[in-house]
């Protein structure tokens, strides 16, 4: 299975496949509007514009199983993202990315980039470690803002953790675009 098959839920309670993303790159983003990362969406949308006609797409997930950091319903994440942050790319319907009731999108995504959330992650793996020992030696999404970067051929290339900004991996993007 490769991230093309799957489809998600829309904003306004559709669905979409994401077979409409084949041949592009494509960073995934689990979201939140009231979240110490928050900021990352200028970073995000930045990204977004000088790249989207390269072939880059950005998905932000909404999910509200950090620190309950996104209590909106659906339409109001939109106005939020809209009017906050100028977001023009796809911002989801809410999903939970962990336990029994994660989207199976992010089960896919966990399972291919478990990722390497470890002491390098500073104040957030203390945070996390403090909160959620549970979760530490997983391959849960460990808070909101978590990233993964998807190729053209829809393989999960890397997972990138809520401390990495857009600006960090502009350069391994640029790499696939090119």
């Amino acid at each position: 299975m490769v991230f093309h098959e799957f489809s998600v839920a829309t904003s306004d309670g559709g669905s979409r496949s994401l077979e409409e993303y084949a041949g592009r790159v494509v960073l995934v983003v689990n979201v939140a509007s009231k979240c110490g990362f928050t900021p990352q969406y200028d970073g995000l949308e930045a990204l977004y514009k000088k790249n989207r006609d390269r072939g880059l797409e950005i998905l932000g997930f909404p999910c509200n199983q950090f620190g309950d950091q996104e209590p909106g319903d659906d339409a109001e994440i939109q106005e939020f993202c809209s009017t906050n942050y100028g977001v023009t790319f796809p911002v989801f319907g809410k999903i939970e990315v962990n336990g029994p009731g994660a989207a199976p999108l992010y089960t896919y995504l966990r399972a291919e980039a478990p990722g390497d959330f470890g002491p390098s992650a500073g104040r957030l793996y203390d945070h996390v470690k403090a909160t959620r020992p549970e979760a530490i030696g997983t391959d849960e999404v460990k808070w909101n803002f978590t990233k993964f970067l998807v190729g053209r051929d829809g393989k999960v290339i890397r997972r990138f953790e809520s401390t990495v900004t857009p600006e960090q991996i502009e350069s391994e993007i640029a790499d696939l675009l090119d």
